[in-house]
């Protein structure tokens, strides 16, 4: 069947017309790849206000269930339960009428509009579901990032990346079992000098907040058998290549966050470049080594390696695919790519909008309200960054931020308490964008209660 001619940035005639005599047109089709921040916000929005008489919203992620990647280092110490917090894809899907596919994003065949999933495999390596096609009227690419370890030897074998809930799994796993390993050396000897060393890589909000949920979770263990386990047991060392850890934030707060960690232990290097991770630790440029039980790399993301050239649509060295101000793609006006993997560079910025989850949600905003004005042959609007700062929780210990405010003229820095507040608020907005005020607010509620009776640390 011939394409009708595109006219606003790639809008055609409105759905729903006959061709002929032949047969109605089929339901227009919107398929949203990754279910993260952004993607799933987009779907549920998408959903709500277009329905499922003339429109087929899909929602396509390798994963079962989502859980907000800003909590994965409470995930990976074992302080949040995922399985209390994630979201179910398919019970989701069911409330706010789109469909979901499990799999992984192949390739992109723009010519006969049809994404192409890659087989999914049990854990035997044995099929579930072939390889197969979804075709699709407007596309969205929305598979988040992973970590970049820049080509530095040793990385992929012997560090964890926190980028989901199943390496933040596997580090929780590993860092209980080194700690039994520490509590039974303890109890047979208690002369020993047996601990638990972990060296984070990686200044950033990711390494700087894993850094001190370790401390709250190693001082929660004695309650769980480990009797003579305790934080005084645990080494935690945060390098960092450039001169300050959170370099996102002014420098008087990342001063502070220095101080912070040093005080509950936590060893923090700046100013050195790391060469190379061995199963014995880490080794800088300038001849240091950091022995260490456990390895982590939060320093730094990049897109997933299969966007390179994917659909042959314009893609960076960093595997990101370049947007318009209206956030489609540069050579293909009916494929969208919104939060981490998409990079906007605004007119007259120097640099590309952050990866960040406020980026994530805005950037669903805007190509929600894009993707309706296509089908409806209205104009675009143009994607506009708002930065309401940045804050960075130290679990019990403290919080430190900076935030946008309009009523005090600019920046303003916020720590303590107020900063622990608006942080904890921040995914109590992300519940409601997903779920809706009236189920987002009894969840909040919810999570208050479990945050009483459930156990401090998730030790299965």
């Amino acid at each position: 069947m011939a394409d009708a001619a595109l006219d606003n940035h790639g809008a055609e005639p409105a759905s729903g017309a006959l061709r002929g005599n032949a047969r109605p047109a089929r339901k227009i089709q919107i398929v949203v790849v990754g279910g993260g921040a952004g993607g799933l916000g987009l779907v549920a929005r998408l959903g709500k206000a277009l329905g499922r008489k003339k429109f087929d919203i899909i929602l396509v992620d390798r994963n079962q269930t989502h859980i907000w990647k800003p909590l994965l280092h409470e995930v990976a110490a074992g302080s949040l339960d995922a399985n209390l917090d994630e979201v179910g894809y398919r019970s989701h899907a069911y409330r706010w009428n789109y469909r979901f596919f499990d799999g992984s994003l192949e390739s992109i065949d723009r010519p006969a509009r049809e994404v192409v999933i890659a087989p999914i495999l049990d854990e035997t390596g044995r099929e579930i579901v072939g390889r197969h096609r979804i075709r699709y009227d407007y596309l969205v690419v929305a598979v988040g990032s992973v970590s970049n370890d820049f080509g530095t030897p040793g990385v992929r074998e012997n560090a964890i990346y926190l980028d989901d809930r199943t390496q933040a799994d596997r580090f929780r796993k590993r860092l209980l079992n080194q700690c039994l390993r520490v509590s039974r050396t303890m109890s047979a000897d208690p002369r020993a000098d047996a601990r638990v060393r972990v060296a984070i890589v990686g200044g950033g909000a990711t390494g700087v907040e894993l850094a001190a949920e370790l401390f709250n979770a190693a001082k929660g263990l004695a309650y769980y058998g480990l009797e003579v386990f305790d934080e005084s047991r645990l080494e935690v060392t945060l390098v960092e290549a450039g001169p300050r850890i959170l370099p996102a934030l002014p420098e008087n707060l990342s001063q502070a966050a220095t101080e912070e960690l040093e005080a509950i232990g936590v060893r923090v290097l700046t100013g050195r470049q790391v060469s190379a991770i061995t199963d014995a630790g880490i080794a800088t440029s300038d001849g240091d080594f950091i022995p260490a039980d456990l390895r982590v790399w939060a320093a730094g993301v990049k897109g997933p390696d299969f966007l390179q050239g994917i659909g042959d649509l314009e893609t960076t060295p960093g595997n990101q695919l370049v947007v318009t101000e209206t956030l489609q793609t540069t050579r293909d006006p009916r494929i969208f790519a919104i939060g981490d993997c998409a990079r906007y560079v605004p007119a007259g910025a120097d640099r590309p909008i952050p990866p960040r989850a406020q980026a994530a949600h805005q950037m669903a905003g805007t190509a929600y309200h894009n993707i309706r004005a296509l089908i409806a042959g209205k104009p675009l609007k143009p994607f506009v960054y708002h930065d309401k700062g940045s804050l960075v929780s130290l679990s019990r210990f403290s919080t430190v931020g900076s935030l946008m405010g309009n009523l005090v003229g600019g920046r303003m820095a916020v720590e303590g308490r107020i900063a622990r507040l608006i942080y904890v608020s921040l995914y109590g907005m992300h519940i409601v964008a997903i779920h809706g005020w009236l189920k987002g607010a009894a969840l909040i509620a919810m999570g208050r209660i479990n945050q009483v009776i459930r156990p401090r640390l998730k030790l299965h």
